[in-house]
């Protein structure tokens, strides 16, 4: 029985190498598992019969049997190896999940090393936090906001757009290797998100940088807001999804978060005010550093990575740049001091 055991923790100490030969391992323990389960089985059954005194060391085993199981029964591949729809970033070489009809297995596989792992847990880190930001603001003392009930739900939009761009985004990359049906259908929605994010930041800001200013508000708000909307459906397109559309997909989220360049100017000729613009689109369309260096950047710091952690601090930025506007708007109160030289004409 003692041997049996030694053999598990052997078994499992032999996937204990670097590079792609640990990855070959990952390949070869399901298979290994399946032979040492058999064996193992068979001495514990015969051990019960024929020892009493050695249920003890028969259970032993059989946790030891499914901890093996559990473990074998994850793997990685490498990126050659990975069916078409899922070939994704050709400069990421190993590490990949393969294709699995399983959600429980895609689930399971947050707590997993392998490609996706860094994308799951910058987004779903960033949601949860936005959660706490959310029930802070939103139960913050009316007496805090000038129009309390319309300045609530221009946060709330915010907040809304920013839990669901971050979750949507966890839940692509968790379920991507489900199937070719749940990697569209779940893509649709993480492009849908970006849309909403960049609707969602730049209304409040609009709302507070032209507070008195109705015609050029509700115009700049509208007009972002019907370029977001056709942003979301371009995303329903299938094509939309594809690896050779990448360079569209920056292009037409960079067009949108552009369009919110129009009232910053218009800003900054009337107010002077200094506002900065960071975008995360470069490094997801050059694929930069893995496109330099293949292979080195399979597990952290390849770009859709960097453009997550992107997407999490501007939006903690934005964050704290609307509540600059929401107490400076709370200090000057309901008062809007007409300027002679301002028709509110665009």
């Amino acid at each position: 029985m003692v041997d049996d055991r030694d053999r598990l923790f052997t078994t499992l100490s032999d996937d204990n190498e670097p590079g792609s030969s640990r990855e070959n391992s990952e390949n070869d323990r399901l298979l290994r598992s399946r032979n040492i389960v058999t064996s193992v089985s068979d001495q514990s059954t015969s051990d019960e019969f024929g020892h009493s005194s050695h249920n003890t060391s028969a259970d032993n085993v059989r946790f030891d049997v499914a901890k093996l199981v559990w473990d074998g029964s994850w793997h990685v591949v490498k990126h050659s190896d990975l069916p078409l729809w899922l070939q994704d970033n050709d400069y990421l070489i190993n590490w990949h999940r393969p294709s699995v009809r399983s959600f429980g297995y895609c689930f399971s596989s947050i707590f997993r090393w392998h490609t996706e792992t860094g994308n799951i847990w910058t987004h779903l880190i960033g949601g949860l936090i936005f959660i706490g930001l959310t029930s802070y603001y939103m139960f913050l003392p009316t007496v805090r906001f000038v129009a309390p009930l319309e300045e609530k739900l221009v946060f709330a939009l915010f907040f809304i757009s920013a839990m669901l761009c971050l979750f949507f985004s966890t839940l692509f990359h968790t379920l991507s290797c489900h199937s070719e049906r749940i990697l569209h259908i779940f893509g649709k929605l993480d492009y849908s998100g970006i849309a909403l994010l960049t609707m969602g930041s730049f209304v409040p800001w609009v709302y507070y940088t032209f507070y008195c200013e109705t015609q050029s508000k509700i115009v700049y708000m509208v007009t972002i807001s019907t370029l977001a909307v056709i942003s979301v459906i371009l995303s329903q397109w299938d094509r939309f999804a594809r690896p050779e559309y990448r360079a569209i997909r920056a292009g037409v989220f960079l067009s949108l978060g552009l369009s919110g360049v129009i009232p910053m100017i218009h800003a900054l000729i009337k107010n002077g005010a200094k506002f900065s613009f960071g975008e995360g689109a470069t490094f997801y369309a050059t694929r930069f550093p893995e496109c330099v260096w293949p292979g080195r950047f399979d597990l952290v710091f390849q770009s859709h990575q960097i453009f997550h952690v992107a997407v999490v601090v501007a939006a903690l930025i934005h964050m704290y740049g609307i509540s600059n506007l929401q107490y400076y708007r709370w200090e000057q109160g309901n008062t809007c001091t007409p300027d002679p030289n301002d028709s509110d004409v665009l």
